[in-house]
């Protein structure tokens, strides 16, 4: 379609009314009626071109939108694909943490090799041909990137803790309470100026997580301590990471969001290693696990498959949207997984629970929001 409208692009310029002059059975052109006719023949193409233009521009336009009403189909796949990535990453993350025994198992080991696995995934990106270039860092980049990637393994880690410790709905509605501790960490520590209204807006926020705490208080202590702790270490990420790539050139040197994401994965992986060995989870244990359940092998993987994937989709996501749509995004893809994956586990989710999710969730959404909808009043 393209090429016709081209071509007709092409004759209505070349065969236009200055082009088509007849040389037969007309008076001789007198010098004095030359520039008239000649800018006449201009006008006469240019009106062509115009018209052409306009045309091909609404050819193109309907190509676009075809039979699906000009939907942003990449968007729309990454929305379902970073979903889908964090619901199947919960469920398997759980399912090799009961495997593995709980609490009392081998949390730091799995939430370490969940790393290793996206590290190993983004090392054969690099290696692929043609599926992704290697960053152009140097050792200043990889020093300035290590607060990040401290920050990233411990937020990992202690929500790895919070799901083997407690309910996967439980732990991801404390998780949602994270702007509040961003917004304290970041007012607190790096200068950041924050709204009255955005702090009236965490009342809900706080008030709907005691409120899904208080029936399971009494066996999710640990569960509690653990996700607050990775709110905390995901507060000061931002800031961290919102510091970091501010370094001229740093966003040049790494290519992309995908070898960010891949960087600090890789160190937060090697970061975690001492920490294992620190916390006493033994080794031997783990690989005679490893080599006698199958469950606990094929959901280590998978979770760390799912992990690395979801959080890469998710950067990319956000970046082709509005704040305001992520916001919406984020408030959708916690309500999916808490009473998706609560349905596939057998959580319970009894009213008082499912009240302090919808006001907790509701509050983040609006701190999200707030400063906008009172900036168009």
């Amino acid at each position: 379609m393209k090429l016709i409208v081209a071509l007709a692009a092409g004759a209505a310029a070349f065969t236009g009314p200055a082009a088509r002059l007849p040389t037969a059975g007309v008076a001789r052109v007198t010098k004095t009626q030359q520039p008239a006719m000649l800018l006449g023949g201009l006008r006469a193409r240019a009106n062509n071109l115009v018209a052409t233009k306009a045309e091909s521009a609404e050819v193109s336009t309907t190509e676009k939108k075809g039979f699906l009403g000009g939907l942003d189909v990449p968007l729309l796949a990454y929305f379902f694909f970073w979903y889908l990535g964090n619901y199947y990453y919960n469920i398997s993350n759980k399912t090799a943490l009961k495997a593995a025994g709980g609490a009392l198992g081998y949390p730091m080991t799995i939430s370490t090799l969940q790393l290793g696995v996206g590290s190993l995934y983004a090392l054969f990106l690099w290696a692929a041909p043609d599926a992704r270039s290697f960053p152009k860092v140097n050792t200043k980049d990889i020093i300035a990137l290590l607060p990040v990637a401290f920050c990233a393994a411990g937020a990992h880690a202690g929500s790895v803790f919070a799901l083997s410790a407690g309910a996967v709905s439980f732990g991801q509605i404390v998780k949602a309470a994270e702007p509040a501790f961003a917004a304290v960490v970041g007012t607190k520590l790096y200068g950041k100026k924050i709204s009255k209204a955005k702090w009236l807006s965490l009342i809900p926020v706080i008030g709907g997580v005691c409120l899904a705490s208080l029936k399971e208080l009494d066996f999710a202590v640990s569960a509690l301590i653990a996700a607050c702790t990775a709110n905390v270490f995901a507060a000061f990420k931002a800031n961290e990471n919102a510091k970091v790539m501010a370094a001229p050139g740093l966003k040049d040197r790494l290519g992309s969001v995908g070898n960010q994401f891949a960087l600090t994965t890789i160190l937060a992986f090697l970061m975690s290693i001492p920490v294992v060995i620190l916390k006493g989870e033994p080794w031997s244990g783990f690989v005679q696990l490893w080599k006698t359940n199958p469950v606990v092998r094929f959901n280590v993987l998978a979770s760390g498959l799912w992990f690395y994937g979801y959080n890469e989709l998710a950067t990319m996501t956000i970046k082709k949207t509005s704040a305001v749509t992520q916001s919406v995004a984020n408030t959708a893809k916690r309500v999916i997984v808490i009473v998706g994956v609560a349905l596939v586990m057998g959580e319970s989710l009894n009213p008082l629970k499912l009240a302090g999710c919808a006001i907790g969730i509701g509050g983040v959404f609006l701190y999200s929001v707030i400063d906008q909808l009172l900036a168009k009043k």
